[in-house]
């Protein structure tokens, strides 16, 4: 038995807090019966109603995608631009993406039903490290990176300290492959902490969210997470 504000989430209607406050508002029916009590339970067999649909209630499946360049991270697009379900052809339960990628940026990008996991891994109170590996014009100095290290201002807002390792600088293309570790995202956030500073990104790959990773699959080609890395999701810590 589990409460239902946590089964509407985990069908990926709403996030809990949402789905709290549709019980309180008394939308919410169990078995044909309103209920507006957030201490009451559910189990198998129970047929949930929000607003007189019912809900489905899936088993969670959780996917990681090395997703590919020149793609949008969503179901589908107004511009009939590739999008990153075109990779998951042959998958037949309904996920959705944790979060997005820009459009030519490449690497991790998770998927699931599980709506009370994804509102939990985006949600900024949480500690969940994303690595990304930019490739920058020029040659990266010691002095830049101190300064992203710190933080910068970006559209009126500061970024949280993160640490930045210069991987490798290749003179004759004149190019800095650089390691950065965060634990925000908002909009083009990385491609933004280097222009701040006079650089440009020119590839983008991010290679681990929340410790998956995309290691071992092509672009385009995703994997089934296993137990020990779902349980790790699920045990992200929230931060202080």
């Amino acid at each position: 038995m589990e409460r239902l504000q946590k089964v509407i989430a985990k069908a990926g209607y709403c996030s809990r807090r949402k789905a709290e406050q549709l019980i309180l508002d008394g939308r919410v029916a169990v078995n044909d019966k309103v209920v507006d009590s957030l201490g009451f339970k559910v189990g198998v067999g129970d047929s949930i109603k929000v607003d007189g649909k019912k809900i489905i209630l899936e088993e969670n499946i959780y996917l990681v995608l090395n997703k590919p360049r020149n793609t949008i991270s969503s179901l589908k697009d107004e511009k009939n631009r590739p999008t990153v379900m075109d990779s998951l052809g042959d998958i037949s339960e309904r996920v959705y993406p944790v979060g997005r990628l820009d459009f030519d940026t490449t690497g991790v990008l998770l998927f699931t039903n599980d709506g009370e996991l994804t509102n939990k891994l985006l949600h900024p109170s949480y500690k969940v490290n994303k690595v990304y590996i930019a490739t920058v014009e020029g040659n990266f100095t010691q002095e830049y990176k101190l300064i992203l290290e710190k933080g910068v201002t970006i559209d009126g807002k500061k970024t949280s300290p993160c640490r930045l390792k210069v991987k490798k600088h290749n003179k004759d293309k004149n190019k800095t492959i650089v390691e950065v570790i965060l634990q925000e995202g908002f909009n083009r956030q990385v491609k933004k902490m280097f222009e701040s500073v006079g650089y440009k990104v020119l590839k983008l790959h991010r290679e681990e969210f929340a410790g998956i990773s995309s290691r071992g699959l092509y672009e385009g080609q995703y994997r089934v997470l296993t137990k020990e890395e779902v349980h790790n999701l699920k045990n992200v810590p929230r931060g202080t």
